[in-house]
């Protein structure tokens, strides 16, 4: 039995000197944008069966069409029938979204999102939000960001709604503590 506590310290020891994960530090945008309208734009796109971001990246590209733009990221869970987004189309969607998100002071944040169904998220250069798949109205994994600076970062999302019910949310909160709803006052597009 000794020998197996010698075994355990020694892997707890490779283990603790490992580095810690690479913590995602954003880019803001540069330059900073101004004269924003608030919200967010988006393209439209449609498909028979759109069951992955690739379909729905294809989508967008072959048959997209602007839509109203967003107001946010602030959409709950549609009953079944209920439009996708700003769509007006209750199933079969994807969504190609782009715009700004205004972080008011630098920090550690976390940030995920809350989806029906899949999404690619980015924000300032970096993915901070991936579900290629389809799911009822869930969370994303959580993503630990670094904001150097307080402005504008640029925001460039894919996102899917393919049966029955959608939703995109995101939220954000300091590093380790409690995520809240971003307010759709954060957004903005050129």
């Amino acid at each position: 039995m000794p020998r197996l506590s010698y075994v355990l310290a020694a892997v707890i020891a490779t283990i603790l000197s490992l580095p810690a994960a690479a913590q995602v530090v954003l880019t803001p945008a540069n330059p900073q944008p101004t004269g924003l309208t608030p919200g967010l734009k988006v393209v439209y796109g449609t498909a028979p069966d759109i069951k992955s971001l690739n379909k729905a990246s294809w989508a967008t590209r072959k048959n997209g069409k602007p839509g109203q733009p967003l107001r946010g990221l602030s959409y709950a869970d549609t009953k079944p029938g209920e439009g996708a987004l700003t769509s007006g189309i209750a199933e079969k969607v994807a969504a190609q979204i782009n715009g700004y998100i205004r972080f008011d002071a630098p920090g550690t944040y976390d940030v995920d999102f809350v989806t029906n169904d899949g999404i690619r998220a980015t924000i300032g250069g970096q993915q901070v939000g991936y579900f290629d798949g389809r799911q009822t109205c869930q969370p994303t994994f959580t993503e630990t960001v670094q904001v150097p600076q307080a402005g504008w970062y640029e925001v460039d999302i894919l996102w899917f709604q393919r049966l029955v019910t959608s939703c995109l949310n995101m939220r954000w909160g300091p590093a380790g503590g409690q995520v809240k709803w971003v307010p759709d006052a954060q957004f903005g597009y050129k």
